[in-house]
């Protein structure tokens, strides 16, 4: 995190324990999408994952005026999803391996979270680098990749050969792997997008 990112979230966190709702408003709209998919790495079951998620920040809300946040905002409230989703998954009338495994095995640190990277920042990554390429590079990628095209209906869009494509995409998928290459650590599901590239 940035210099000037943690001065802003400090500035929030403050705000928020004095009460005021746009900054409560403010950290509910960046992080509620990227926690819900973090739970859903536990619980593999969507509704669960929003019904914590919505709970915690009710807690959050009822409880501003005497929260300790020591860490960083993001890990915080990566922790209270971890140990929400635990003790979901403890509590489940029906035990099973795999229940057991998460338990066992899912105990993040305050390093852990703090490494953790959410689908915004992965994705601000993903654009940056791919704003590095030569714009035919670029367009091929996406229309490979997020488009779902095959090699020749991109090399007829952009009059080239296959062969030229396929060079492209291998540039583009390069530099991607080199400069994620910090991000490729445990517990991202979002790197499956790169894994499919």
């Amino acid at each position: 995190m940035e210099k000037n990112d943690l001065i802003y979230e400090k500035i929030l966190i403050a705000k928020l324990k004095a009460g005021d709702k746009s900054a409560f408003s403010s950290i509910f709209s960046f992080y509620y999408a990227n926690l819900v998919s973090f739970a859903n790495i536990f619980l593999r079951d969507s509704n669960s994952s929003e019904e914590i998620v919505q709970d915690i920040f009710v807690y959050i809300w009822e409880n501003h005026e005497v929260l300790l946040i020591t860490s960083s905002l993001k890990s915080y409230l990566l922790k209270m999803v971890q140990n929400r989703c635990l003790n979901w998954i403890k509590h489940l009338k029906t035990r099973n391996n795999y229940s057991d495994f998460i338990i066992n095995n899912t105990n993040l640190s305050e390093r852990d979270t703090d490494n953790y990277v959410l689908r915004s920042e992965l994705e601000t990554k993903i654009e940056t680098t791919l704003n590095l390429l030569p714009i035919e590079v670029k367009e091929a990628f996406i229309l490979s990749r997020f488009d779902g095209k095959k090699y020749q209906e991109i090399a007829d869009i952009q009059s080239v050969s296959v062969r030229t494509i396929e060079d492209r995409i291998a540039k583009a998928l390069s530099l991607l792997k080199e400069h994620l290459n910090e991000y490729l650590i445990e517990f991202i599901p979002f790197i499956i997008l790169i894994s499919k590239l």
